[in-house]
């Protein structure tokens, strides 16, 4: 029977990004965070607690409305649009029926007569009827804007953590045209029963380079360090006034050759509500991913062929969600 806990200071720090800060010292405190659990808070990180709210106002709006009307904007091939309740499986082996979440896509904005368009992931976005929601579009439009910059800012100071050369992940043809996905959630009440295999959100392992999550007050995020472990230990990790909890995908896991973790999380329903906003992060989409070669030696192997970052999130895509057909 698994076992849950409350994170220590040391397992999920909160990491302050306050301007008067070394950057040597805030990138050493991500670094111990990435290889004890790959998840951290990050505090004082600029982004305007008004623009959170509206964004978190807006989600609201949105998934109360009558499911005909959300239907209209089911997800497209290039992953953009809504998802329905149990619509997407995130632990296949462990879960009888869908995650009990509703959510809603949206990506880097590309017209369809931009010459990227014709890439997977890229395209124009699904957005709702301007007459029914007039604020969603420029209000997640300035939310995406924010948490761009904040995760090329992170990103940065991961490669300032794996000892990178200065500038390494500003290089073109890594982030300059990122797969970058807001994805508001809406939790239903259904309480979790793990042992009948019914979650909120089945436990999983992001797919690309950070997460940059904001949730309500409800708290719902669990994290396990051993995910081989014969007896899963779960670790609560509860919202935290004014931080964005960050946690890093199996990409930057694959980059760094298991030297930063890309760590199991799953999401428990305790009977009420849930509203949540996370930010994927993912290199451009030809962007090859191989072991750096700061991160391997003669005794530690690479220990992942190189893929193209947008191969790889095709393939889990297909895999989790039952309505996708990119």
């Amino acid at each position: 029977m698994p076992s849950f806990q409350a994170p220590s200071p040391s397992e999920v720090p909160v990491i302050s990004l306050s301007g008067g800060q070394d950057q040597s010292r805030i990138a050493a405190a991500i670094k111990e965070a990435c290889v004890k659990s790959g998840f951290f808070y990050v505090a004082d990180h600029g982004v305007d607690e008004g623009l959170v709210q509206a964004t978190f106002e807006q989600c609201r709006l949105f998934f109360s409305l009558p499911e005909a009307e959300k239907m209209k904007y089911l997800q497209d091939s290039n992953n953009r649009g809504y998802t329905p309740f149990e619509e997407e499986t995130l632990d296949v082996t462990r879960q009888k029926k869908g995650d009990t979440k509703e959510g809603y896509y949206i990506g880097r904005e590309v017209p369809l007569d931009h010459p990227d368009a014709s890439t997977p992931l890229c395209g124009p976005n699904v957005w709702p009827d301007p007459d029914v929601l007039p604020l969603w579009r420029p209000t997640m439009e300035r939310y995406m804007a924010a948490m761009t910059a904040l995760a090329l800012r992170l990103t940065r100071l991961i490669g300032l953590a794996l000892g990178l050369p200065d500038g390494f992940f500003d290089r073109p043809g890594m982030f300059d045209k990122p797969s970058v996905f807001l994805r508001p959630l809406h939790y239903n009440a259904e309480p979790s029963a793990p042992e009948d295999g019914i979650f909120g959100a089945g436990a999983h392992s992001d797919y690309g380079m950070l997460t940059l999550l904001k949730t309500d007050d409800v708290p719902g995020l669990q994290i396990c360090l051993e995910k081989d472990a014969k007896v899963q230990q779960w670790i609560d990790v509860p919202p935290v006034p004014g931080a964005f909890i960050v946690n890093l995908g199996d990409m930057l896991e694959r980059w760094s050759n298991d030297r930063f973790r890309s760590t199991l999380h799953r999401v428990i329903g305790r009977g009420q509500e849930r509203y949540s906003i996370p930010f994927f992060f993912e290199p451009n989409f030809d962007c090859l991913v191989e072991c750096l070669p700061q991160c391997y030696s003669d005794d530690d192997p690479p220990k992942y062929a190189p893929i193209k970052a947008g191969h790889y999130l095709l393939d889990k895509y297909g895999m989790t969600h039952a309505g996708y057909k990119g």
